[in-house]
């Protein structure tokens, strides 16, 4: 009986480490860009590995904002100094349109240009150049002096 008690006790402990050991190995792997795709003051990057969380794609953003900028001019705003980047999930690659909910790049002269659409996470400015994050879970702004308010929907 008291066999029987440990592998009752033993194996859930192993199952909830284990599962929680992965948690934190999807977590923590870095976002990798596969490709940028720009119009006008219109961005699309395509990752893998983006966080899972609204706070871990915001403080990804803000930590990375400006290594974007240098390495590929994004955000790119536009003569009234709008922008908008969107970050999708490069998900099993490119694809041909085929299917009817793709977004298509046309900056790319090949059949496969498309990838489905899973957009995982996008910023844009505001008239009074302010920030704003669109997230699973809704949408945050982020005020001139850095605070960061959750939008309630309409």
């Amino acid at each position: 009986m008291i066999v029987n008690l440990k592998i009752i006790i033993f194996f859930p402990g192993v199952i909830i480490c284990a599962l929680t050991g992965y948690f934190f190995w999807l977590a923590s792997r870095p976002v990798n860009i596969i490709a940028v795709h720009q119009e006008d003051n219109f961005s699309e990057i395509l990752v893998k590995n983006f966080p899972f969380t609204d706070k871990g794609n915001i403080n990804w953003w803000l930590e990375n904002k400006d290594s974007l900028k240098i390495k590929y001019n994004i955000p790119s705003p536009s003569s009234s100094g709008n922008f908008y980047v969107n970050f999708w999930d490069f998900g099993e690659g490119y694809k041909e349109q085929g299917k009817y909910d793709r977004r298509c790049f046309n900056d790319m002269n090949t059949l496969e240009n498309c990838i489905d659409k899973n957009a995982v996470f996008s910023v844009e400015n505001t008239r009074n150049k302010e920030i704003i994050f669109t997230v699973y879970d809704g949408r945050y702004l982020m005020k001139k002096d850095g605070n960061i308010l959750k939008l309630k929907d309409d």
